[in-house]
């Protein structure tokens, strides 16, 4: 198989690859009404149903990012791969929530091979600048793309099949896959690899699932729980003494003089923060799409495409020139700058907006954002030499999944102050009808359906109005949060060249 074949080829599985375990993401959101009627899980086995996942996921990716480079990228998705598809059948046709809980772990588990394996094996194919940050811009698209096809993929088959067909449709996908990647995929490994840490593995994942953990916990119960404390002060601990390691093992997972290196450390930086202004966002408007508005799933699934059509365009189509033209800091910065506005157009949506009101700005945010997390991306791969790729992969992935969880408890707890503190309950409401409706816009609009005759309606109004105040406060923050990353980006990476020249591994294993 010639070269550009061969390139072109490990783009395409790398894309498909991309596509199956983010469309699963959202997808399951809207099984979990279906897969409840049948399994009849607790209210915290359904909160671990989704969070399983994601858990194992960002615990796992530093390991597996580090175990990628010693057998080789290839090997590992093509392993990953045939694991996502056979646990995505066994998780399709769990027989109890318990069962559901362990196959969603194992997927994770699975999906931490995914994301550093592809980065990797497209920095190795494509060796030109400008088509590894056309080739990075189009996986992160497809990647955003997949999370807002999730609802409309997902609505489809539920509308026609059992809740696990959301998990059985990745298995055909995932096979073609293999049986593609086994075919094209060049390999990619450190030469020189070394042995895995034993005891920085659990070092690791205890370390960051501790914090992610920590995060979640304060999000959804505040931080009067004294798990909050415990969870972050182990996985604190664990982190601390992960990095110490690295710097005392003769073969440490990630070699940590990368955050020596501005390109690498400002880029990594940039990515966490740039995902704390973003992720809140899908949920808000998932929220508001279907609670506020009254949409469907799947209606709201197809509002929500704009956005991700504008980060493939950001990404694929206007990072390279832009790069080239303004250099990698200014372009990072007018991504993030263009994301502000995005974010600061919102400011004119309510409950009795056009939906076309909306796009442009989300248009702009995602436009905005895709070009600066593709630039970041890029960056991040061009400035490791390519046999170290899939750990300084790993890294950006997991501070991309600490930004996105810190995003989440932040900007949602803003939006939750804001909406008690401006809920005006009408007179008349019961004290359990009240106390659920300044819990949340859900909990509102069934305590109002309970409530007689125009009562209710008042309730849901109010609450509704609340809710719009709240995503106006969240998105401010949102604006104001981009605009200061934008700054962080001029200065972290204002020495960072345009084409960052080849690192070479000589360098770092004489350095050893």
């Amino acid at each position: 198989m010639n070269s550009s074949a061969r390139k072109w080829g490990t783009f395409a599985v790398c894309l498909l690859v991309a596509l199956v375990p983010n469309i699963d993401l959202t997808a399951l959101n809207q099984a979990v009404p279906h897969l409840s009627a049948d399994l009849h899980p607790s209210g915290t086995q359904i909160l671990w149903i989704a969070d399983a996942y994601g858990f194992a996921l960002a615990g796992l990716l530093i390991t597996m990012g580090g175990v990628g480079d010693r057998i080789g990228h290839k090997k590992l998705l093509l392993t990953g791969t045939a694991v996502f598809a056979a646990t995505s059948a066994l998780t399709a046709y769990a027989p109890s929530a318990e069962l559901l809980i362990a196959a969603r772990a194992l997927l994770g588990v699975a999906g931490a091979t995914l994301m550093p394996s592809c980065l990797s094996l497209l920095r190795r194919a494509f060796t030109e600048p400008k088509e590894r940050t056309m080739a990075v811009g189009a996986f992160s698209g497809v990647a955003g793309l997949a999370v807002g096809l999730g609802p409309v993929v997902g609505g489809a088959l539920l509308d026609h099949f059992w809740w696990g067909s959301i998990f059985m449709i990745n298995v055909p996908l995932m096979a073609v896959a293999l049986v593609a990647g086994a075919l094209v995929l060049p390999e990619s490994r450190n030469p020189v690899p070394g042995r895995l840490d034993l005891v920085s593995v659990p070092l690791s994942v205890a370390g960051v699932v501790g914090v992610v953990y920590a995060i979640k916990e304060a999000a959804v119960h505040g931080l009067d729980e004294p798990a909050v404390y415990v969870s972050a002060l182990a996985g604190a601990l664990s982190l601390a003494a992960f990095l110490v390691r690295q710097g005392r093992v003769a073969e440490p997972l990630i070699d940590i003089r990368l955050f020596r290196d501005a390109a690498f450390s400002g880029s990594v930086g940039t990515n966490m923060f740039a995902m704390f202004t973003l992720v809140a966002q899908s949920l808000i408007f998932s929220l508001f799409f279907q609670l506020a508005l009254g949409w469907s799933p799947l209606r709201a699934g197809l509002a929500g495409l704009p956005g991700a059509v504008g980060a493939m365009i950001g990404g694929a189509a206007l990072a390279p020139p832009l790069i080239n033209a303004l250099g990698r800091a200014r372009a990072v910065a007018a991504g993030m700058a263009l994301s502000a506005g995005g974010f600061a157009l919102y400011m004119a949506i309510g409950l009795h907006t056009s939906y076309w009101t909306m796009v442009p700005a989300m248009l702009l945010a995602g436009i905005g954002m895709g070009l600066a997390m593709t630039v970041t991306a890029d960056t991040v791969l061009a400035s490791v030499p390519k046999d170290r790729s899939g750990a300084a992969s790993a890294i950006s992935e997991t501070a991309t999944e600490l930004g996105g969880a810190l995003g989440m408890a932040v900007l949602g707890s803003v939006l939750n102050a804001v909406y008690r503190n401006v809920l005006d309950l009408p007179a008349g409401v019961p004290a359990p009808a009240a106390s659920a409706a300044r819990d949340s816009l859900g909990g509102a609009l069934q305590a109002a359906a309970n409530l007689p005759g125009a009562l209710g309606g008042q309730v849901a109004d109010a609450a509704r109005g609340a809710f719009v105040d709240g995503m106006h406060a969240a998105l401010t923050c949102s604006a104001g949060l981009a605009l200061l990353v934008a700054v962080f980006a001029l200065v972290t990476l204002r020495n960072v060249p345009k084409v960052i020249s080849d690192a070479e591994e000589p360098e770092l294993v004489s350095a050893r």
